[in-house]
């Protein structure tokens, strides 16, 4: 193996593409072919699937590139400390649920330390899939929640891809509405309150269980019900059809606007927000300084 291999396997995989990834590696593509070859046959994987469709990445292929991708971070990192220079690109990948504190922080990752070539990945995704991109190595971190309701359940997925959880924060419930419904002239809610509202949640795919719910109190039973998938059209039908969604209460206006605010809810709930990581691997310096800016935005928070 060779470092020059893992620059060429990455490349494809960002373009899709053979003879894309061949062009702008400077390289003939039965050569660029053959390259690839040679390292899946040292190691006894596939990377990639090919059809006439194109390139595929398979499933081992992903787990090879999360590290491929962390040694060419750390070859990169040595370029820059001992002589100055950087080769490629910075690359870093986070999955999440829908939090604005986790994208705050990784806007001021790339603000930091994009420079002048970055490939940053934030990824917004359904609960289960955030332990798969973590699990194989598809992201460097993910950021989910876990209570008593679906902290068993949780723990053993964690366990069974070989990740831990690490705390950022505890948060009560709060209830997100838009800033002129008839919820907000409240300075508390209860769950009776909502019973008129349409209450909107995140899909969950085909892992689409209460404990993987991105919403706590997914149980209790609504009349109303909309399922999203992305946080703009979140908010746009919390404002645009007076709805709510129940959540940790974090929520930065520069980023989202002033049209939503949060209010505490009174139940007896928790909500613990914290990062996942692999057990194996070392975490790159650019997740170390990513998990450093989580904690500073959660505290300028006040959580």
């Amino acid at each position: 193996m060779t470092l020059k291999q893992l620059q060429y396997v990455t490349e494809v995989a960002n373009t899709g593409n053979i003879t894309e990834a061949a062009r702008r590696l400077f390289i003939a593509q039965p050569s660029l072919t053959a390259s690839i070859q040679e390292l899946e046959k040292e190691y006894g994987i596939q990377i990639f699937h090919r059809s006439r469709k194109g390139i595929e990445i398979t499933r081992e292929g992903e787990e090879f590139l999360g590290y491929a991708r962390q040694v060419l971070e750390q070859a990169n990192l040595i370029n820059e400390r001992y002589n100055g220079t950087t080769s490629g690109k910075h690359r870093f990948s986070v999955s999440s649920q829908h939090y604005s504190f986790v994208v705050e922080s990784f806007v001021s990752l790339l603000e930091k330390v994009g420079g002048d070539k970055y490939e940053f990945h934030m990824r917004e995704t359904e609960t289960y899939e955030i332990i798969q991109d973590v699990s194989n190595l598809r992201s460097e971190i993910g950021v989910l929640y876990k209570n008593g309701f679906n902290e068993t359940v949780i723990e053993k997925t964690l366990r069974d891809n070989d990740l831990f959880f690490t705390p950022l924060f505890k948060a009560k419930p709060h209830v997100f509405v838009g800033r002129n419904s008839p919820l907000s002239k409240k300075r508390s809610l209860t769950l009776s309150d909502l019973t008129a509202y349409p209450r909107l949640s995140y899909e969950q795919g085909a892992h689409n269980s209460f404990y993987f719910s991105e919403e706590i109190l997914s149980t209790v039973d609504a009349d109303k019900e909309i399922i999203v998938r992305d946080r703009a059209t979140l908010f746009n039908m919390l404002i645009g059809l007076n709805g709510y969604t129940i959540c940790s209460g974090v929520i930065s206006e520069e980023l989202n606007g002033p049209g939503i605010v949060a209010r505490p809810l009174k139940v007896d709930e928790y909500m613990e927000i914290g990062y996942i990581l692999p057990k194996a691997i070392t975490p790159s310096n650019l997740t170390m300084q990513y998990i450093d800016i989580l904690r500073s935005v959660c505290k300028a928070a006040g959580k």
